[in-house]
């Protein structure tokens, strides 16, 4: 057995590094077409409801992992050649999209329909509307599930190496490979998982709590 020193630490801390890269731009770009996706949920046009919802339909009914797959060995096919790290940003993009696309389409559809129709009395816009009245009372109301949905997403970043990324798990299994240490590592690796996840899991009850106690 190998011992564990600082290069395995720095080595877990670089995997570390692009675990938190790759949920980062996983959330942000998921969010930003995870809202697009929201507000055509919640349009009036019936084609392109229809349309969002078969894309919902279509992650949330496909384990990540081949929706991995495809993205980096499908692109592939079409004569595109990719890098791993760019597979992986497009796949969790699309995937939190989807999720993040449904739990706030949930979260405007459950502000009271009053605000809308107040809003329409003072004569406001659609986009008005939505920017000014209807979405901050939503994005309120998602909180919980948004920030459950995020810890969610860091620790699905694990399954980015099945097509060659080395993030936080991936850079245990190396070390483990290297130290024949594996329960050691893997304990390391999951200790880290706990202090990044459990904190926000921990906000996102305290929230859920507070908002329970505000509704009564």
């Amino acid at each position: 057995m190998g011992p564990i020193g600082a290069n395995e630490f720095l080595f877990l801390l670089q995997g570390l590094k692009w675990t938190a890269l790759l949920a980062v731009i996983g959330f942000i770009g998921g969010g930003i077409f995870g809202m697009l996706i929201a507000l055509i949920r919640t349009s009036r046009n019936a084609a392109a409801r229809a349309a969002s919802a078969a894309y919902i339909a279509l992650f949330q009914g496909t384990p990540l992992l081949m929706q991995l797959f495809v993205v980096y060995y499908g692109v592939a096919l079409i004569g595109i050649d990719v890098s791993a790290w760019l597979a992986v940003a497009i796949a969790f993009t699309l995937h939190a999209s989807a999720f993040l696309g449904e739990i706030w389409r949930g979260s405007i559809e459950a502000v009271p329909k009053g605000q809308a129709e107040a809003a329409n009395a003072l004569g406001l816009h659609y986009v008005s509307r939505m920017k000014d009245v209807i979405l901050p009372q939503a994005l309120k109301i998602s909180m919980p599930a948004t920030i459950g949905f995020l810890v969610q997403l860091i620790k699905g970043t694990s399954l980015a190496a099945i097509v060659g990324f080395i993030e936080l798990a991936r850079a245990g299994q190396i070390i483990s490979n290297q130290t024949y240490r594996p329960l050691l590592v893997f304990g390391i690796v999951g200790v880290i998982y706990f202090i990044i996840c459990w904190p926000l899991s921990h906000f996102g009850t305290g929230l859920e709590k507070r908002m329970a106690k505000a509704v009564r």
